[in-house]
């Protein structure tokens, strides 16, 4: 008896999980970027494999991460650099954290622009 509950209660879970699953969503930024479509205008398939560009990137994301007063969503920004030019798109939690993103990129640029597109997430 006792082993023929178990075994029911099993394929109950089993059956249960996936709608569980189901209902969690992906951890992705899709719908803010249908909302917002800055956030789609220069993507990482906009950048190409330009030496020059490469290196902005580098030196930006380098700087970014080091700041570890950061914030994740920060240090997961999008940087494209394009003909020198650099475009920031993604979340950061305040205007502090987008300020200083700008700051930085701005440090790295010397004779191209910063197009700063970054949003500041809602409060939690």
């Amino acid at each position: 008896m006792k082993k023929a509950l178990s075994l029911a209660f099993a394929i109950i879970a089993v059956g249960v999980m996936p709608v569980i699953q189901a209902q969690t969503p992906a951890p992705d930024n899709t719908k803010s970027n249908r909302v917002d479509p800055s956030n789609t205008t220069m993507t990482a398939g906009s950048q190409k494999n330009d030496a020059a560009d490469m290196q902005i990137t580098k030196q930006i994301r380098a700087s970014i991460v080091a700041d570890k007063s950061l914030s994740t969503y920060a240090h997961n920004v999008k940087i494209v650099a394009v003909g020198g030019n650099v475009t920031l798109n993604g979340v950061v939690r305040s205007q502090e954290e987008k300020d200083s993103i700008q700051s930085k990129a701005q440090a790295v640029v010397s004779g191209g622009s910063v197009t700063n597109n970054l949003k500041i997430a809602p409060p939690k």
